[in-house]
């Protein structure tokens, strides 16, 4: 179900890892987390979770919580094929991606 979501990407200096973000369009930490990957010159891409139907929001949650074994909260981002983050915390954040 992952795959066939509509991301929009941004362009970075920064493209590998892969990270993509997925938030609510009106969470003020999604905006936050996105503008922090964008001063930091990361490409991404992203998929606004409240604007896809609530049963394919429903699958791709439960999709990650299996895959990385934690609860969704957002914004949710996953770095690579192995790493994640929730939640947006700067420390973490700047830790998992090496800033």
């Amino acid at each position: 179900m992952l795959e066939a979501l509509n991301y929009t990407p941004v362009n970075g200096e920064k493209s590998s890892p892969l990270v993509t973000v997925y938030a609510l369009s009106t969470c003020g930490f999604c905006k936050r987390a996105m503008t922090f990957l964008q001063n930091h010159g990361f490409a991404y891409r992203y998929v606004y979770m409240d604007q896809i139907p609530v049963e394919t929001k429903n699958e791709c949650k439960r999709e990650l919580k299996e895959t990385f074994k934690v609860d969704v909260a957002f914004p949710f981002a996953t770095v690579g094929d192995s790493e994640y983050l929730v939640g947006f915390i700067e420390p973490d954040w700047k830790k998992t991606l090496g800033v």
